[in-house]
Parts: C-alpha cells; structure tokens; sequence
C-alpha cells in the first residue's frame, strides 16, 4: 500500500517536471524566430535610412541642384537665342543677296534696252543737208579754236611770271607741264587732216540730250564721248594744281590756277562747242583740286597707275538723258 503511494508520488513529480522542460522548450523554440524576425527587421530599416537619405537631399544640396538647373536652363536660352539670331541673320543675307541679284538683272535688262535704243539711233543716218551743216559748224569751231590757242599764249605767259614773283615754284612747274601739253595738242591739230567726209559724227543721229544754261542741247554718242573726256581732263588736272599749292603752302583757290581759267586741255575743236568743253572740263577740274589740296581721292579713284573721276560723279555731272 505505501510502495503504491510512494510510485504514485514519483510519477507525478516526473509527469510534473517533464511537463515543466516542454513548457520550457516550446518558449525558447517561439523566442528563436521571432528574435531572428526582430534582426532582420532592424536591418532593413538601417539599409533603408541611406536610402532614404539619398532620396531626400539635404536643404544646401536642393539649393545647389536648383542653381545648376537654372544655369542649364540660361545657357540653353541663350544658345537658342544664338541659333535664332544666325537663322534670322541668314535669312537677312539671303533676301540681301537676292534682292541685290534682281537688282542687277533689272541694271542688265534696262542697260540693254537703252543700247538697242543707242544702236537704232546710230544707224539712223542723217540727211545730206543735215551733215553739210555740221561740216560748217566744225569747220568753223576748229578756227576759232586756233585762234583761241594763240590769243592763249600771252596770258600764259603773264601767269607765269607771276607765280616766279609769288615764290610759288609747284604751281609754276605744273603750269608748264600743262602748257607743254596744250603745245603738243597744238601740233597734232596743226599737221592732222580731218576727214570730214567719212567721220561717223557727220551723219549718225543724236541719242542723247544734256541741259546747259536753261536749254538742252542734243548730242551723239561721239560728242557725248567728248564731253567725258573733258571732265576727266579736268578731273586730272585739277588734282595736279591742288597738290600743287598744296606744296606751295599757298591757300586753296582752283579759280586761280591758269589751267582752269584756259579749259582747254584735250579739246580739238570737233564734236561740241568749245563753251560747253571748257564748262565740263571746270567741273570736273575743281573736284580734282579738292581732292589735290586735301590728299585725297573723294571724286575720284587711283588705279594702275592712272587717276580718274568716279563713275557715280562723272554721271551727275553730265546728266545725259536718253532721247526716247
């Protein structure tokens, strides 16, 4: 009876205890994972706080990432505007040189016209009566010419032996260079046989019409060409006197030089009157002082060697109109 009791006790105390290991067991094998979890748990969130950090940028860093964003944005506006500018500048040279194209073609188009309306003109001939009195009138202008050379020679003199007093020995050597030319055009005229009867002035028709004095005269291409070549003479001859007071130290007058006041140079009495030579040759000769005196090439232009008075110049001086 005890030994049953005794057994009894021991058994409740091994059920008692082994109840107690498995109670024990069981908690630390729940404890286990769920610290595990807890780890890992903590591990993300520390991976995750740099990348968070990365994500949002601190207050200096979004101020500086603005700044460089704005500093593209302005040099992306300005290289816009740049390329907007070289199109428009393109687009601008384009629409220059076209117009420029057209306007020579127009040039080209209306030069041609007045040369067809030049060469009708031309092979228009004049009457018989007609020549016969230009005949007269040439024959006439060419003695009086003559005589105009000869008249020339006393003043010409006096002239010179007053520059020799004035001490202004520049324009005292021009004055005999331009008399050495008059003289030898003097030679040319006394020994050339004009030949009245085959000279193409005589019976080609005017084309052209200039105004002198309030009237205008009409002219052909061969008085027409007389006349350009008075004004450049002059052209010539008058940057030759003004360099030459110019070295004299003498003060600027075109009037007093004698080669203005004689006109004469390059005129051998055909084609047009000597009047409206001698004005043409004064025009161009005061331009040609002025630039003479004052060293430079406003009315005029050097090239090869040679001087002649601007196209533009020599046009407005002239201002022949076509006859239509």
């Amino acid at each position: 009876m005890k030994t049953n009791i005794l057994d009894r006790i021991v058994m409740a105390i091994v059920i008692a205890t082994l109840s107690s290991a498995g109670i024990s067991i069981a908690a630390d094998g729940d404890r286990g994972p769920r610290e595990e979890q807890k780890r890992d748990q903590r591990e993300a969130q520390q991976e995750e706080k740099p990348r968070q950090q990365q994500k949002t940028p601190s207050a200096p860093q979004e101020h500086k990432q603005d700044q460089q964003q704005r500093e593209r944005a302005q040099q992306k506006s300005a290289q816009d505007q740049k390329e907007q500018r070289a199109r428009q500048q393109q687009q601008q040279e384009r629409v220059e040189r076209q117009s420029e194209l057209m306007e020579k073609q127009r040039r080209a188009q209306q030069a041609q016209r007045q040369e067809q309306i030049q060469e009708q003109r031309q092979q228009q001939r004049l009457s018989q009566q007609r020549q016969q009195e230009l005949i007269r009138q040439q024959q006439q202008r060419v003695d009086q010419y003559r005589r105009h050379l000869e008249q020339q020679d006393r003043l010409a003199r006096e002239r010179a032996a007053l520059l020799e007093r004035q001490k202004r020995m520049a324009q005292y050597r021009f004055q005999q260079e331009y008399l050495e030319r008059v003289r030898q055009q003097q030679i040319y005229l006394r020994d050339h046989r004009f030949d009245y009867d085959h000279d193409p002035y005589f019976y080609t028709a005017p084309i052209y019409r200039y105004n002198r004095g309030g009237s205008y005269r009409e002219i052909n291409e061969y008085g027409a060409k007389t006349l350009r070549q008075a004004v450049n003479y002059g052209y010539e001859e008058g940057l030759r006197a003004g360099r030459a007071d110019r070295d004299d130290r003498w003060g600027a007058n075109y009037e007093d030089s004698y080669a203005y006041r004689d006109a004469n140079y390059g005129y051998s009495g055909y084609y047009v009157n000597q009047d409206d030579y001698n004005y043409y040759f004064r025009e161009g000769f005061r331009r040609g002082y002025e630039d003479g005196y004052n060293s430079r090439y406003r009315y005029g232009r050097f090239a090869d060697g040679n001087t002649s008075i601007l196209e533009t110049i020599l046009t407005q001086i002239l201002n022949f109109q076509s006859i239509s």
